[in-house]
Order: C-alpha cells, then structure tokens, then sequence
C-alpha cells in the first residue's frame, strides 16, 4: 500500500498559515483597541496625580473636573466649537485648492520651484500669530481672521509635498514618456499627479492638524465666538477646567478630521500602502 508522506508537510503548513492568521487577528485587535487604551490609562494616571499629589484646581485641574465643566457648560462649548469647526474647514478648503494648484505649477516648472520656495519658506517662518492684527485691521473682528490664519498655517504643507510628489518623478520616465509622444500636460496628469497623492494626503493629515491651531490663534485674539474666544473668557475668570475643556474639545475635532483624511487616503491611494499591512498573511509559497 503507497504511504502518503505529503499530508504531514500539508497538515504542518496549514497549522503555520492558521497559527500566522490568528496571530495576526490578534494584532489586528490590539491595534483597534491600543488608542482607547491609552486615552483611558493616561486620564487615570492624571486624575491619580491631582488627587494624590493635592493639586489646586486652578493650576491642573483632574479630569473628573473637566468633565463636570463639559457638562456644566456643553450648550456654550458645542457652540463655539462648531463655529471653530466652520472656520477651520472654510480655511482648509481654501489651503487645498490653491495648495494643490501652486504645488503642481511649482512641481511642474524647475523656474518655478527655484523662483518661488524662498519666498515660500520666508513666509511660512512668519509667526501666524504677528498676522493676526494686520488681518484685524484689513477685515475687523470675526470669522475671516480666523479662516484666512487657518488658511495661511495649512497651506505650506499641501504646497512643499504635492510639489516634491510632481519633481520627484524620474527623468528617465519623463524621458520614456516624452519619446512616446507625451506632451508635459500628459506627463503630469497621468504621472506626476497619481506619483503626488501619497504625499499630498500625508500633507492633508499635518495641514488639517494645524489648522485648528490657526484659527484657536485668530480667536484668541480677534474673534467674538469660537473656542479660542471661550477659552479667553474662562481663563480671564479663572475657570481652568473651561479652558482644559476646550483644548479637549479642539483636540477631538483634530483627531476626527485626521481619521476623515486617513479614511479618503486609504481609500483613494491604498495601493501606495500596499506593502505596509504585517497583519496579512500570505499562503503563497507554502
């Protein structure tokens, strides 16, 4: 009677594939859940030390106590947040538009990259915050302060990697492309724009960060409503846990358009991810 000596090999790469399959769920799993993990455990440790240490609340106020200010002023803070939200999304629209159009130019044109990137690193190096006033002065106290500095802070970014997305294309593929017929249009729409999403969605995820920053920073100086504006009041009052609460505040909102951003990435450029998922497992080869 034949033996058949393959099954044990078989059976013994099946058990390794299904090994490295829940292996990987299990990374799968504690990835999802590290986040939250580590939200939980820090606000612990946090209240932990203001109760063991006896700090006054005026200084650091627990988080038991920011939550009560939260709930205590959720109508006024869930106002003023959405009018922080509107501004900082009116800006970054604006910052994608016209960063991904001088981005492209810039990328697309040596004269360009050369002429226009001192001026631009110039600019940017400017503190946001000595902008505020003159802009005061140009449009009065109220929402365009506050959307023009969240325009200004997040536009450098999406302009410098949609730029080096495009100038980075091989001049051997440009070479190739241009021996086929391509004119320098075709070579950036089908080449250095898909070659540039990756690095224009990783800017997306800084810009939409510091875009809250511009315009807290409008608000706190020039602005009759919003989060930064909330916070002046409650620290002229000395109401710590309101202040703590609006940086909360701003903080979510960053973190849910960062996932917004991410989620369009993956779904948009995923094939430039393709290689950087250790939780998939491949049976090829076994």
């Amino acid at each position: 009677m034949p033996l058949d000596t393959g099954m044990p090999a078989r059976s013994r790469a099946a058990a390794r594939v299904e090994a490295m399959a829940a292996a990987a769920r299990r990374r799968r799993r504690l990835t999802a859940w590290l986040p939250w993990i580590i939200i939980v455990g820090t606000f612990l440790l946090w209240e932990a030390a203001c109760v063991a240490f006896e700090i006054p609340q005026f200084i650091l106020p627990a988080p038991s106590a920011i939550a009560a200010s939260m709930v205590k002023w959720w109508l006024p803070l869930l106002d003023n947040s959405w009018q922080t939200l509107m501004t900082t999304l009116i800006g970054f629209a604006f910052a994608i538009v016209f960063g991904l159009l001088l981005g492209i130019a810039i990328g697309s044109s040596t004269m360009l990259y050369h002429g226009l990137y001192p001026l631009l690193i110039a600019f940017n190096s400017v503190p946001k915050v000595a902008v505020v006033p003159i802009l005061v002065i140009w449009f009065g106290i109220g929402t365009v302060p506050a959307v023009i500095t969240a325009f200004l802070i997040s536009f450098f970014p999406i302009v410098v990697n949609v730029a080096t997305g495009i100038a980075t294309v091989e001049p051997e593929l440009r070479d190739v492309l241009r021996a086929l017929g391509a004119r320098p249009s075709d070579i950036i729409r089908k080449v250095g724009l898909p070659r540039a999403m990756p690095y224009f969605f990783a800017s997306l995820k800084i810009a939409i960060t510091v875009a809250f920053v511009g315009s807290i920073i409008a608000e706190t100086v020039a602005a009759n409503k919003g989060i930064g504006h909330l916070m002046i009041l409650a620290s002229s009052r000395f109401d710590v846990p309101l202040v703590f609460a609006g940086l909360i505040v701003t903080g979510v909102m960053g973190v849910l358009m960062y996932a917004v951003a991410v989620a369009i990435e993956n779904r948009t450029t995923g094939w430039a991810m393709r290689g950087q998922d250790s939780g998939q497992v491949s049976v090829a080869g076994v």
